[in-house]
């Protein structure tokens, strides 16, 4: 009987405490969920790169400019990684975490973070948090539980295969401890600091049950309703619960327009295949530039024709079948690359209020125009023009882009021919006769007919 108790007694304690990690208690819900996050279809994302978004470069310094982000017209706040940066074979990357349940004090505490959301809430804005899933630091807590991390055959603990990211442990997501682990700290942020979910970084890495798994636990979060982003590329994404997938291809296709003069027509193909998995209120993230992006290839100016140019493209993006995102200081034209790791080059937000000014007018029509929003799209594009109507209960939005730094005539199809149309920007009637409308180099417009034209 003494064994028998003494089993009954070890095996909780084998349970709380795995290789040496103990098992946490989940946090309690500290304050109100905010109740006003958008409708999946109705978001517009704002990327904030901390390091380089103001002088400190810290949290404090995007809560200051929160009225900012919300006058362009974004609904979702989306931060790049919070968490202490592991210093063991580091490169100072944000991607490389050392501790998934703490602030980097780099920028600043669990109540800085928290009044940054609660401010962004009361402007009716959501923040959803960077999680990487696939791999910690070399230097993370977990680093000392082998069977947690992917081990070659010596028995040593490798970087994702592949990869080059040699900063970085792969972990092993066939231990459920790990995995359960990982989620329960995802959870915790929801209720410490009232976050409203993820863009998960590197989502291929990690497989498809993981996901379904992580995200069933995290969307039965009492009164909380998620925004779940995946940056991958695997169309079963969306199966795996995430409401978006990261729109690689398009911005990939986007960019060989430009740089190789490749028919604008091929746009249409990644609007069939990328959705063709995904539910009504699922979608693609499509953007012109993000911290990647602009880092290693350029800002939309240098990949996109100029400041008109980029703005061409970027109505295409926020217009045409996506969720646009904005990367933090490509609204004031920021004329030079925010390098890796981001502690070198601040925005100077006094550049370019004009620009500015077409940023907010552009979100704020997609804010306003439940047919660019949720109406069904139908493409009439040439090799140099992209072209197409969104519709939807009486509403018609027709978009033109002219993603040429030529001037562009296009052939309107017979049902425009003498219809009248109101100029979304310029509030001007323009009118079909002659069937063919010219465009100079990278001119762009936005028509709408019906409900109040």
């Amino acid at each position: 009987m003494k064994k028998q108790f003494f089993l009954i007694i070890l095996l909780p304690l084998i349970w709380l405490n795995i290789s040496g990690i103990r098992a946490q208690e989940i946090a309690q819900q500290y304050e109100t969920p905010f109740d006003k996050v958008p409708d999946p279809r109705d978001v517009s994302i704002y990327q904030v790169n901390i390091r380089t978004f103001s002088e400190a470069g810290n949290l404090q310094g995007v809560t200051k400019r929160l009225d900012n982000i919300s006058d362009l017209g974004a609904n979702v706040i989306y931060l790049m990684p919070i968490y202490p940066i592991g210093k063991v074979k580091g490169v100072n990357s944000p991607y490389c975490i050392r501790d998934y349940s703490a602030i980097n004090p780099e920028f600043g505490t669990l109540d800085d973070l928290r009044d940054l959301v609660r401010q962004a809430h009361q402007r009716g804005m959501s923040v959803i948090l960077d999680w990487v899933a696939n791999h910690t630091a070399w230097d993370h807590a977990w680093i000392k539980n082998e069977n947690w991390y992917l081990q070659n055959d010596a028995g040593e603990i490798i970087s994702p295969p592949g990869t080059g990211w040699n900063d970085v442990a792969q972990l092993n997501f066939e231990n459920m401890g790990m995995r359960a682990e990982m989620i329960r700290t995802m959870k915790n942020w929801v209720l410490t600091a009232n976050v409203d979910g993820f863009r998960c970084d590197y989502s291929d890495g990690p497989p498809f049950d993981f996901w379904q798994q992580a995200i069933d636990t995290l969307r039965n979060t009492t009164g909380h309703q998620l925004i779940m982003l995946s940056e991958g590329r695997r169309s079963n994404q969306f199966a795996a619960g995430f409401d978006y997938n990261f729109g690689f291809d398009f911005f990939e296709n986007l960019r060989e327009i430009y740089k190789h003069g490749i028919s604008v027509t091929s746009i249409d193909s990644f609007n069939i295949a990328n959705y063709t998995d995904a539910a009504p209120h699922q979608g693609m993230v499509r953007y012109t530039s993000n911290h990647d992006v602009n880092s290693s290839e350029g800002t939309p100016q240098e990949l996109f024709g100029g400041t008109r140019g980029s703005m061409a493209a970027f109505v295409v993006v926020a217009y045409m079948k996506s969720i646009p995102m904005i990367y933090g200081g490509q609204e004031v034209g920021t004329p030079y690359r925010l390098l890796f790791p981001f502690t070198t080059a601040n925005i100077d937000w006094n550049l370019n209020p004009i620009l500015t000014a077409e940023y907010k007018k552009i979100i704020a029509f997609r804010n306003e125009s439940t047919a660019i929003r949720r109406g069904a799209l139908e493409s009439f594009s040439n090799d140099d023009v992209c072209v197409f109507t969104k519709s939807y209960e009486g509403e018609t939005v027709l978009v033109i882009s002219n993603l040429r730094d030529k001037a562009c005539s296009f052939e309107l199809p017979a049902s425009f021919e003498k219809t009248e149309w109101s100029d979304v920007f310029d509030i001007a009637a323009t009118a079909f006769e002659d069937g063919h409308i010219v465009l100079s180099p990278y001119q762009y417009l936005v028509l709408k007919k019906g409900l109040d034209k």
